[in-house]
């Protein structure tokens, strides 16, 4: 089986029997080849074996031997999955235009100079930071009070607008009644603010106000680094570097946890298997609308979030929370951004970058 041309792998199930124990042979031996040289991948399973997993010695050649079918199976599962990722080509770092890397950095250092334990950026230096790494945000306006907002409105172009309560930590604005939507006419939103600030008097700074998106599919995309909780629910730790998250956004986002992650910097190969690892990617390819969503945007939001994580280490976690995607633009609605002193990172620990 392990010579025939047809075969890639052979996973052998050893049953053990009232004759093999009577006359003691051990017929896993037989699957050791004696030269250490084997055609195919070769496992074996001893339904008998007490550890989950062993190794059957053979002079210069192993046999793994598992103690149930299906974990042999996820074994040699994840060994092909890592053989087709070795086999990927890397990709390269596409140059990005519109970088403005050193203004950046001085709006972090500011931030922890006034903020010398960290913590998560306001709105303003949120949709600054955006700015300075070319990534397009909605047209938005901070306002502090109930006519202000009014004419932020009109200042805006009128129309439905949202109203955003905004205070130092708050994170889900949503979860504790933070949010107003489609607000028309001067009035409406002066009650919503007065509304907003009578409900989150002593917490609340002011509020962001923004036009109503047109409709569209709601992604999320982010970045986790540093040993953190990041916006998604994933741990990481500074061995790795940077990580880049994409998937399907909007309240729902953790409940149905439909993301993938790629470690920065991202390559175009990367970009493009973020774009579509998540299950809700055929949506973003037209599926039952015909109408493909605007994809290169997509791409150079996610490549533009790597630069950003690589150039700012202190950038804990950032999350772009939804991002409205459509064939005619990717725009984010809302932004979070944690920022945390940094420390040097150890020259010896390892990066998983190098395949």
């Amino acid at each position: 089986l392990a010579r025939h041309g047809a075969v890639d792998a052979v996973l052998v199930a050893l049953v053990p029997t009232a004759l093999s124990a009577a006359t003691g042979d051990d017929p896993a031996r037989a699957l050791v080849p004696p030269s250490g040289t084997r055609a195919r991948p070769l496992a074996a399973v001893l339904l008998d074996q007490d550890e989950p997993v062993r190794l059957l010695q053979g002079g210069a050649a192993t046999v793994p031997a598992y103690a149930e079918p299906s974990s042999a199976a996820r074994a040699l599962a994840h060994a092909v999955s890592y053989a087709h990722w070795r086999a990927e080509p890397s990709g390269t770092v596409p140059a990005l235009d519109g970088v403005d890397s050193e203004t950046a950095a001085a709006l972090v250092a500011d931030f922890l100079a006034r903020n010398p334990d960290g913590g998560w950026a306001g709105p303003q230096l949120c949709a600054a930071l955006l700015d300075a790494y070319g990534i397009p945000q909605s047209p938005w306006a901070w306002v502090t009070g109930p006519d202000a907002a009014a004419a932020a409105a009109e200042r805006l172009g009128g129309g439905r607008m949202a109203l955003k309560a905004y205070w130092p930590g708050l994170l889900h604005k949503t979860d504790v009644g933070a949010l107003r939507l489609d607000l028309e006419g001067p009035r409406s939103i002066r009650d919503a603010y007065t509304e907003l600030a009578r409900n989150f008097a002593g917490v609340m700074t002011g509020a962001v106000v923004q036009p109503m998106a047109a409709r569209g599919i709601e992604l999320v995309a982010g970045v986790v680094q540093d040993q953190v909780f990041g916006p998604l629910g994933v741990v990481q730790d500074q061995v790795f570097g940077p990580l880049v998250l994409f998937g399907l956004g909007g309240t729902a986002t953790e409940v149905l946890a439909d993301h993938a992650a790629r470690l920065a910097p991202l390559t175009d190969l990367d970009a493009h298997a973020l774009i579509t690892a998540p299950r809700c990617a055929p949506l973003l390819f037209g599926h039952r609308t015909g109408r493909t969503a605007d994809l290169e945007g997509l791409e150079q939001l996610l490549l533009r979030l790597s630069r950003m994580a690589c150039d700012l280490p202190q950038l804990a976690e950032a999350d772009l929370n939804p991002v409205l995607v459509r064939p005619d633009a990717v725009l984010p609605l809302d932004a979070r951004i944690r920022l945390l002193p940094h420390t040097a990172r150890n020259p010896y620990l390892r990066r998983l970058r190098a395949r």
